[in-house]
């Protein structure tokens, strides 16, 4: 009998000591929710306000929500947590969800969860009906959509758009009036209508060449090759232009060959071929010609062009020419 009498008082004490424990864990954590409107109109915004007591120094998982609460409740914004202290080592934590929805409905609001640890506690649950605007059919008179309405024609208002662009179009003529002012300056040209001017002969261009190769005396300042060079180019030109013969592309025999054949050039075809020699032994034989060979090229130059010139005659007069030799 004493043995089952200390048992009992055993087991009540447990029993006791459990109720005591689950009591001053109730105690540390509570949620309450409110909301300032329970009625809304389509668009309108209230705000749910959250109240949770817990004790200190305690981990916390509040309730999360990115920007949906529920499905037709948007969350716009959260504000921040205010902390009090409410004694007995205790606090209270207060934030607002500002909400608004745009389907009209009665929403039931699901409690809000804190977690304690691996416990949880829920809060109360809210309702919140969201109703459309109410539309007055009868005192007011709906019409049609009304047609495109065509604009006045304003002069200004044509003046302010269209100037710019006249301004820009006069900037780009100015702009290029300059720039052909400027390159026909450069370029000392006439800004006046000019007549097209004749081209020169063959034997006036090459005596032209010949008078600059001879101001720029190049062999007296040892430019030997440079100054055979120029001459038998200047002659080239003028054969190719007076005899019509490929003389650039053609060496300084088949030229002679060429020549040979051309009974204007009959009495000036010794003098040629002493140019044509002398340079080919300066640029390939890197022969060094005397004062007075570099003087005899020049002045051979000068013999054989003014032999072989053409004056300029129609080609009705060399046609019965020909006809005449006949």
């Amino acid at each position: 009998m004493k043995k089952m009498k200390k048992n009992r008082q055993i087991f009540i004490s447990i029993v006791f000591w459990g109720i005591s424990v689950c009591s001053v864990y109730a105690q540390q954590i509570a949620v309450k929710a409110s909301i300032d409107s329970t009625h809304i109109l389509i668009g309108e915004q209230t705000k749910i306000h959250l109240e949770i007591a817990a004790a200190k120094n305690q981990s916390l998982q509040l309730p999360v929500f990115s920007d949906t609460l529920i499905t037709g409740i948007e969350v716009l914004a959260i504000s921040k947590i205010d902390t009090t202290d409410i004694g007995n080592d205790r606090i209270r934590l207060n934030y607002d969800y500002l909400v608004t929805s745009f389907d009209s409905a009665v929403y039931l609001l699901p409690p809000f969860q804190v977690v304690l640890n691996k416990d949880t506690a829920y809060s109360n649950e809210l309702a919140l009906k969201v109703s459309t605007l109410p539309v007055d059919t009868e005192s007011k008179q709906f019409y049609d959509i009304k047609d495109v309405v065509k604009p006045k024609f304003v002069l200004l208002d044509f003046l302010l758009f269209v100037l710019p662009l006249l301004y820009i179009l006069l900037g780009i003529l100015l702009i290029a009036a300059i720039v052909f002012i400027v390159y026909r300056i450069y370029h000392k040209k006439s800004l006046l209508p000019f007549k097209k001017e004749e081209p020169l002969l063959p034997h006036i261009r090459a005596i032209q060449v010949l008078d600059a190769i001879k101001a720029q005396k190049l062999w007296q300042q040892g430019k030997i090759k440079e100054y055979h060079s120029d001459i038998t180019d200047a002659l080239r030109r003028y054969i190719e232009e007076r005899f019509e013969i490929g003389a650039m592309e053609m060496t300084s025999g088949e030229i002679l060959d060429k020549i040979r054949g051309y009974s204007d050039a009959d009495n000036s075809y010794d003098n040629l071929k002493q140019i044509l020699i002398l340079a080919d032994f300066v640029k390939f034989a890197k022969y060094n010609p005397l004062p007075d060979e570099n003087e005899l090229s020049l002045m051979n130059a000068y013999l054989f062009v003014n032999m072989t010139k053409q004056e300029e005659v129609s080609v009705e007069l060399e046609k019965k020419d020909g006809e005449n030799k006949e």
